[in-house]
């Protein structure tokens, strides 16, 4: 059975590996936004699995607390996103 815990952390090690590199790598804000909630999902995951792994039910309250903070601010910032400014097309003068 410790050979399933060890490769469910390998997993979520690769997985937050690679995520990360997308969050510093991200080419636009929502590549990074979506990222973010990734890496808290990656994270959401490793406490859960450290619950079912240590029998203490004690930290699933941070999973609660980590959704609803992760929903709040992926919604506000996509709400109030500012558009990169080099990827917008020209603008085309009117005649």
């Amino acid at each position: 059975m410790n050979t399933v815990w060890v490769i469910a952390a390998v997993m979520l090690s690769a997985a937050a590996a690679i995520t990360m590199f997308r969050l510093l790598a991200g080419p636009s804000t929502l590549d990074r936004l979506v990222a973010l909630d990734t890496l808290i999902a990656v994270a959401m995951c490793g406490i859960g699995t450290w619950a079912a792994f240590s029998l203490d039910t004690t930290v699933t309250y941070s999973l609660t607390a980590l959704a609803l903070i992760s929903f709040v601010g992926s919604v506000s910032v996509a709400r109030f996103r500012v558009p990169d400014i080099e990827k917008l097309p020209p603008r085309r003068k009117r005649q």
